[in-house]
């Protein structure tokens, strides 16, 4: 009778394989044969079913046949009727200076198992990494907008083979080492026993083949370090920490193939007369208390460079800030710059005058009257 792999791990037919990879961890753990509520037989029977579960084509064999062996045998079968150990397994002679800092038992099972059962694949060339860095701008300029060139130190392509790491006119040649697979299969003991692992190959990086001259310039790897310079446009109300991608501006890609992308983070520095609450801009201004009995107009700097001249409505809460429509930052939403502008917030305070005069006193005074 074939097992039941879904039950022994307690999962659902429909269960995800983040939700399959957790029940395994879960049961392998608790029925690890080195704790004490270890059980050999059922830690071999977990892993037997997660060998199946774990595997697409493996899955799809076992829901449709109630197999994973694709000879018809069953899963013990396929391994020589050992009733799913694989065929390298030692037993469980457990070496404690072995155990020490191996760390989530899940993960030395992943790296354990998952050269089994595969077919040796090349590695593809792939596009270079994204970079990320950070440019500091003014408020000022976070206002108006600016252009700027960055200077990136990062991986080019090689201009003398123009990225394919070999001399010109040079061919490709098979890698010795893993004789063009990309891939060497290695035995690696740990403290299940010994396993057969496949790992991309050291000399050729996985890629199953070598320049015959590498070039000389970049010792075939088809990039080299060098500075760029890439420009961008920075617009009007950009706030701090957003983001500018420009594509292509990453890593060079492997062999000639594209590069990543660069992402630019916007860092608006802290301004010394002005903060920023949105697209709205807060100042402090002192306030006379003369003048605001006299109600004057009072100057306000704003972040032109210019002022602008305001009245305080009678019966104001000087303890609230006195907005000025329009005298922010442009607005700067999802789809870009935008002409309409945020206001300027003015926080009062109030500065007590000098000792008065007798004179100035007894107007104070009948002002009191009043």
């Amino acid at each position: 009778m074939a097992k039941d792999y879904y039950h022994i791990l307690g999962v659902t037919k429909t269960a995800s394989d983040e939700e399959i990879k957790k029940a395994y961890r879960k049961l392998a753990h608790q029925y690890h044969p080195d704790k004490p509520t270890g059980n050999e037989a059922k830690f071999k029977e977990i892993n037997e079913a997660y060998q199946v579960l774990s595997d697409k084509t493996k899955r799809t064999q076992y829901d449709h046949f109630g197999s994973a062996d694709m000879n018809g045998a069953g899963f013990g079968g396929g391994w020589g009727g050992q009733g799913g150990i694989p065929p390298n397994w030692d037993g469980f002679g457990f070496d404690p200076q072995n155990v020490a800092g191996m760390g989530d038992f899940g993960d030395i099972f992943e790296s354990i198992f998952e050269g089994f059962g595969g077919q040796p694949r090349r590695k593809t060339y792939e596009k270079g990494s994204d970079l990320e860095i950070q440019e500091p701008i003014t408020l000022e300029e976070a206002f108006s907008g600016v252009a700027k060139t960055l200077k990136i130190k990062t991986l080019v392509h090689c201009a003398e083979c123009k990225g394919k790491g070999a001399e010109v006119g040079s061919a490709f040649e098979k890698c010795s080492t893993c004789d063009g697979r990309g891939e060497i299969r290695e035995q690696r003991r740990t403290f299940f026993g010994t396993f057969s692992q496949v790992k991309a190959c050291t000399k050729c990086h996985g890629v199953g083949e070598l320049p015959k001259y590498p070039c000389r310039t970049c010792k075939g790897s088809g990039r080299i370090e060098a500075t760029r310079e890439i420009k961008i446009n920075i617009v009007a109300g950009i706030e701090d920490n957003q983001l500018i991608k420009v594509s292509g501006g990453g890593e060079a890609g492997e062999r000639g193939t594209a590069a990543g992308d660069l992402y630019v983070r916007v860092r608006v520095r802290p301004h010394a007369v002005f903060a920023r609450h949105g697209a709205d801009l807060i100042v402090s201004h002192e306030l006379n208390i003369v003048d605001l009995l006299l109600n004057k107009k009072i100057e306000v700097q704003t972040i032109t460079g210019g002022k602008v001249s305001i009245e305080i409505p009678h019966g104001f809460n000087l303890k609230e800030n006195l907005r000025v429509q329009g005298e922010g930052m442009p607005r700067f939403g999802s789809s870009g710059f935008s002409t309409h502008r945020g206001d300027l917030l003015v926080n009062f305070i109030i500065k007590a005058p000098k000792k008065p005069s007798a004179k100035a006193k007894k107007a104070l005074e009948e002002l009191e009257g009043e």
